[in-house]
């Protein structure tokens, strides 16, 4: 049916149609007339289809309600009266996405689903929960994902106890997280931007319930309401469901969620905070140094392309020469930067980490002289070509992982819609980027600086600063403020703060009644499709060289991945590996200086990385396969380039130029310092994992054990320099090498023959000398470290392998993950326990890990591992529920994958000899699992944890609280 503008559907007026060539879609938009709900509808042919619904929820505190309130309405509402119904969604869903987010400025609420039925099931859901939530008659929900005094008898201190409270204070953890906070406040002083939408955790408690469902009454009508469809689909039906089950019940009105404008400075502004650092860590060169501007509006979509490419080219390439200078002039360890363009007034920062106080004015002088130097002279062409090239391959790829096509057109969409403007300037890339091209004749690049940096007074330079022992001070000053309110209180006050407690812990322990949970709309197992998606790969031979080929359409794009054996390397050298990984394409090489290969890299391709991983056995964590694995992408027609510079790179790089070495392993530490809080999950897992497999234990190299090794040699560099040389040298032609290498390419079928014909060349230059295998003797011992940060939560991981202990591998436990994840675990360590989230993983090896993430909790989330077994064995549901657990496994297993993701699954399969029949296994044991088969793998997890192997990373204070449980303390950051 084709639709007609001014015509209406379903109470839908249709305003615009328009053509979104880049992204092979048609728009429409319309606007509900009864409620005043706006909606774009993105029609093509994609069966990922998305659905969200976003309000503009602009806050005037740091109370975080937008926060709390994201979190709220998804705890019942008038139709789903259930505990959790996006829980109840999730273990019965084949979602390919589902979640919501808090922005800064607005909260949006997305779900994704390939199956029609399952699709129009979630909309239902998330409409209900959005507009009608049961929070209004249940404050427990507030005290439970908010805040709450949590007292549990009349002697016990009071405490503050929530989820998004326990999230932010995991979340400021991170120094990065306090800066990015200073940076908005000292940008915006005036406006909804100063303030913290997610939550401060100091300014959290002063939020009251009354404020709490005030914001939602003002913000969550469809009047202040963008609604976004994408995919294949009926739209006409989905009009039709959507006025007649929620818009037709509300009058449009007007709703004041208009974000005022910054007033811009007359002068530059100075601020300095402070981030928590341990008692013992050592605070020198931990400064963080940043300049900040706004730079723009919103709507100026070819600006903020522009910038977009000026932030890679100004400060994010190896060749980029602002990051260079600063570098040179040793300000600080690393340069970084921020470039905010998802809100009104967009804002660009110019970062160093691993400062000092003592080089702000150096900071400021190297930066405004560098600028100037650029408009003055020029900038390097061939520089901004090639960051140009990187965009543009990015743009038309279009490969966003995991993360649904329709979701991030959904966001770049928002960027303007939000601000009344087309919201089709984000996605409509063509016209802007033609004219970029074309005004580089202009000094187009070099006016962009002059007005948006150069010129600008609204500019602010903020300075972050270690301070040890704030963690702990803050942490007393709460107890003594805790103490201080509870002695002010009557015996009636503290009775009612004991009532309001068991009130929400007999919510939390009460399960749903069988009559709520049917409420929620289920898929029949029939819907499935009983067969497991095939894995894609050909084996063909070139050079007597083994090359698995994915004939699978690539839109003119080859993926490349090299697989070269690593399991030649000495046991003391793998670290070196590890470092090489991080320094190739950084360094000079024969034929090109450092930033002239970025260069070519950036214009060539769309990017090469390189990589140290071991891959399992299918069924063992003894045996593994280790590899150094370089991932890389180009266009069909540039093949010819990736080659040389794959050559170039891998036998013709040096590491002679000890001044820039020095300075990649300072950059290392520095960056590997936030990863480590950024991913702290990982960390604590792999090495709890690392402490009895020795596949995880080669794996963990590239995690903690990397960061010492790293900070060693930082601290050593001067007496290391020679042996990085001698092992580089030792280790390449070992690692460079054709024999037992695998490639792994996914492109057209018609392109292959392009690919054969140019992959000799490369072949060729590569070593060909046969080096022994080595034995690894790793120690596998039970560590069970506490590892001590200044963090104020903590992330707790229990591990073993049950193949060891007599047990196998089935596709039930792919059930038991989602019955745990989002039942025992969700209800015990996130829902009663306060922290953001729990998960487990049971590996085909045997490995098994549960974890907790932003958790205010120790030896009780422990204690709730060990009792993982006792509710299994009584684990006892309707068929119903059982059913739900199934579609929701099923939803991982089939993830949609991008081309270049099914090339490399296939890939990996075939190094670990996974087959095509031991997926479709694992699928068949997954739809046949029964509620007797989970009570019978209580023993398997009563085995495992009671191996004991477990690793904690946290605050120390807590960590030294419960010292008895591990056999070793560890500053992570000394």
């Amino acid at each position: 049916m084709s639709l007609i503008v001014g015509q209406e559907y379903s109470g839908f007026e249709l305003k615009e149609i328009a053509e979104v060539k880049e992204i092979g879609s048609t728009a429409y938009q319309f606007i509900h007339k009864k409620s005043g709900a706006k909606l774009l509808f993105m029609e093509n042919e994609d069966d990922n289809k998305v659905f969200s619904i976003t309000f503009r929820t602009p806050p005037n505190d740091s109370t975080g309600v937008p926060h709390i309130v994201e979190h709220s309405v998804l705890c019942g509402s008038r139709k789903f009266p259930m505990k959790e119904p996006f829980v109840e969604l999730v273990k019965g869903s084949l979602n390919t996405y589902l979640n919501a987010m808090t922005f800064s400025d607005k909260t949006m609420y997305p779900v994704a689903s390939r199956n029609d039925k399952d699709f129009q099931n979630l909309m239902d859901v998330y409409l209900d929960a959005v507009f009608y939530p049961v929070m209004y008659d249940c404050p427990e929900v507030f005290m439970q994902e908010g805040w709450h005094y949590e007292a549990e008898s009349k002697d016990s201190e009071l405490r503050y106890k929530g989820v998004v409270y326990n999230e932010m204070k995991g979340a400021f953890s991170s120094p990065e997280a306090i800066l990015d906070k200073e940076i908005l406040a000292s940008l915006f002083p005036d406006t909804t931007y100063g303030y913290e939408s997610g939550g401060d955790p100091d300014v959290i408690p002063e939020l009251t319930l009354e404020g709490f469902l005030a914001f939602h009454q003002k913000y969550y009508h469809p009047s202040n309401s963008y609604i976004y469809l994408y995919g294949k689909m009926d739209i006409v039906e989905k009009l039709s469901f959507l006025d007649k089950e929620y818009l037709s019940a509300f009058e449009a009105k007007s709703i004041d969620s208009t974000i005022e404008e910054q007033k811009l400075f007359s002068e530059p502004k100075y601020v300095e905070s402070y981030y928590p650092a341990s008692a013992n860590e050592d605070i020198r060169e931990k400064t963080f140094l940043s300049l900040n501007c706004i730079v723009g509006k919103a709507e100026e979509t070819e600006t903020m392309m522009a910038l977009q490419i000026l932030e890679h080219f100004l400060l994010r390439t190896q060749s980029a020469p602002l990051k260079k200078a600063l570098i040179d002039a040793n300000i600080g360890k690393d340069v970084l930067s921020s470039f905010a363009d998802s809100i009104l007034q967009p804002s660009f920062s110019i970062i160093v980490s691993g400062s000092d106080v003592d080089q702000v004015e150096a900071f400021k002088r190297v930066t405004k002289e560098t600028l100037e130097k650029l408009v003055r002279e020029g900038i390097d062409r061939e520089l901004i070509e090639a960051s140009i090239n990187l965009l543009e391959f990015k743009l038309r790829e279009a490969d966003f992982g995991q993360s649904p096509k329709g979701l991030i057109y959904n966001i770049k969409c928002m960027d303007s819609w939000l601000y009344d403007a087309n919201p089709l300037l984000g996605i409509s890339y063509e016209k802007p980027l033609e004219h970029i091209k074309s005004a580089l004749d202009n000094r187009y690049f070099e006016k962009l600086i002059e007005t948006r940096f150069l010129n600008n007074s609204h500019m602010t330079l903020v300075v972050l600063k270690p301070k040890q022992g704030l963690g702990e001070l803050r942490a007393k000053e709460i107890r003594t403020e805790l103490a201080a309110h509870k002695a002010k209180l009557s015996e009636t006050e503290i009775e009612n703060y004991i009532e309001m407690t068991k009130k929400l812990q007999l919510r939390q322990e009460t399960p749903d009644t069988p009559d709520a949970l049917a409420t929620i709309p289920l898929l029949k197992l029939q819907d499935i499709e009983p067969k497991s998606e095939q894995l894609i790969l050909e084996e063909k031979n070139i050079l007597n060289t083994q090359v698995l080929f994915h004939p699978i359409p690539t839109n003119k794009i080859a993926y490349l991945n090299l697989y070269f054996d690593a399991a030649t390397l000495p046991q003391d050298l793998v670290l070196y590996a590890y470092l090489l990984a991080e320094l190739l394409g950084k360094v000079s090489t024969e034929n090109y200086e450092y930033s002239s290969l970025a260069n070519e890299v950036n214009s060539s391709t769309g990017g090469i990385a390189y990589d140290v991983i071991a891959f399992t056995e299918s069924h063992s964590a003894e045996v593994y396969y280790p590899k150094f694995k370089v991932k890389a992408k180009a266009l069909v027609k540039k093949l010819p380039n990736l080659m040389k510079l794959l050559s170039e790179v891998l036998t013709k790089s040096k590491f002679d130029d000890k001044k820039r070495v020095k300075e990649l392993i300072a950059q290392l530490k520095s960056s590997l310092e936030m990863y480590l809080l950024r991913n702290a999950q990982q960390v604590v897992a792999g090495r709890v994992l690392s402490y009895f497999s020795p596949a995880s234990r080669y794996n963990e190299q590239g995690l903690l054990s990397f960061y010492e090794f790293i900070v060693d040699l930082n601290k050593n560099f001067e007496s290391r320099y020679a042996v990085i040389q001698e092992n580089f040298a030792k280790i390449m032609p070992m690692l460079f090498n054709k024999n037992e290498m695998v490639t792994s390419i996914t492109l057209d079928k018609s392109d292959y023959d392009i690919f054969a014909k140019e992959y000799p060349k490369f072949l060729n230059v590569l070593h060909d000398i046969k080096f022994t295998k080595q034995e690894y003797e790793f120690t596998i011992d039970k560590l069970n470290e506490g590892l001590m940060t200044s963090s104020k939560i903590q992330y707790v991981a229990k591990g073993a392998n049950f193949n060891r202990l007599g047990f196998a591998f089935s596709g039930s436990l792919r059930v038991l993950e989602t019955i745990l994840r989002y039942d025992y675990l969700w209800n015990r360590i996130r829902v009663q326990g306060g922290a953001y989230g729990a998960f487990t993983q049971f590996r085909r090896t045997g490995n098994m890990v549960f974890g907790s993430y932003r958790d205010p909790n120790l030896a009780e989330t422990i204690d709730v591992y060990n009792e993982t077994a006792n509710y299994m064995r009584n684990f006892t549901v309707d068929e119903r529920e059982m059913t739900k657990y199934i579609i929701g496994s099923m939803s991982t297993l089939d993830t949609p994958l991008t081309p270049q993701m099914k090339g490399e699954v296939a890939a990996e399969c075939h190094i670990r000899h996974i087959t095509q029949a031991d997926i479709q296994r694992e699928r068949d044991q997954v739809l046949a699992t029964k509620q007797e088969d989970i009570r019978s793998l209580a023993n398997l997890i009563d085995a495992c944890m009671k191996e004991n192997y477990l690793c904690v990373l946290g605050g120390e204070e807590k960590i030294k609280e419960n010292k008895e449980i591990f056999n070793s303390l560890k500053q992570v950051f000394n």
